[in-house]
């Protein structure tokens, strides 16, 4: 049982449970405190049978949990019961969140009241379009002619169906054109933790293995949106690259699982929630 002391608002990412041992992981999950907060920054996985466990799984342990998705949920994958593509299957998604007492991107973003707070928790739904793209490229087009020479493409272009938009740059753009307006009807002085399952700005891609990836990581048009929506933290995940960078002074949280043969790689207990607030401070770092 979760220990009756302050709660904490804590995050991971990138959970793909379709790996035996990354079911594992998350089954062995638990709050620190009966308070705590879980963000779940996406790819939880490809099948909704297999989301539906692991947000009910979590929820039933957490105080609240706040989900946004990731590419991998929005997949339409050959074995999955569910054939729904696009923002049909989003909109499932949102229904089974909703039915679970889980948080979404269409929800009243929740009010953090523990230590750090107030700050309001604002799971993002943004895509990308394709505008991180190679020096010297100056379109979608010749972006991707450039990843495609690399030998790198994203399996999004086969499974993740915009439909009703017309590709999913256009989706990109319409679900920034809503969520900058939400933003925008926060009390001015509120601050907030954004979380979106892509980085908000290009930077974290800067050390991606394969740089034309970044193709499919994010929108420009999110730049600036740490300073413009008075970001305590900005939380999210994607490139399986768990690190926390600062732009502006911001802490950008990438807090991913990823997939067995990443972590297995790594030192330390795979599977760590990341906690965003209360802050806590890098060594080395003033307070």
């Amino acid at each position: 049982m979760p220990e009756n002391r302050p709660g904490k608002l804590v995050a991971i990412s990138d959970l793909h449970v379709r790996y035996d041992e990354n079911k594992k992981i998350v089954d062995g999950l638990r709050p620190d405190a009966e308070d705590d907060w879980l963000i779940i920054a996406g790819d939880v996985g490809e099948v909704v049978s297999d989301i539906e466990w692991t947000l009910s799984t979590l929820r039933d342990r957490f105080a609240k949990v706040v989900w946004t998705p990731g590419n991998h949920e929005l997949w339409t994958a050959p074995d999955d019961p569910v054939q729904l593509r696009g923002e049909q299957r989003y909109r499932l998604l949102v229904d089974i969140c909703r039915r679970l007492d889980v948080i979404t991107p269409e929800d009243p973003f929740p009010i953090w009241d523990g230590e750090g707070g107030p700050v309001a928790i604002a799971p993002l739904f943004l895509l990308y379009d394709y505008t991180f793209r190679p020096p010297g490229t100056h379109s979608k087009r010749s972006a991707l002619d450039v990843a495609e020479k690399a030998g790198v493409i994203c399996t999004d272009e086969f499974m993740l169906h915009p439909d009703p938009y017309p590709s999913r740059e256009a989706w990109c753009q319409a679900r920034v054109k809503i969520t900058e307006a939400r933003l925008e009807a926060l009390p001015p002085d509120l601050p907030t933790v954004l979380v979106n399952h892509f980085p908000l700005v290009r930077e974290p891609t800067r050390v991606l293995w394969h740089p034309e990836f970044a193709l499919w990581c994010g929108t420009t048009a999110t730049a600036d949106w740490h300073r413009r929506f008075r970001a305590r933290a900005v939380v999210y995940g994607h490139l399986h690259i768990p690190r926390l960078i600062h732009c502006d002074g911001v802490p950008h949280q990438e807090v991913s699982l990823g997939y067995p043969r990443e972590w297995q790689r790594r030192q330390g207990t795979p599977g760590q929630l990341v906690q965003i607030l209360p802050a806590v401070v890098p060594a080395g770092r003033p307070a």
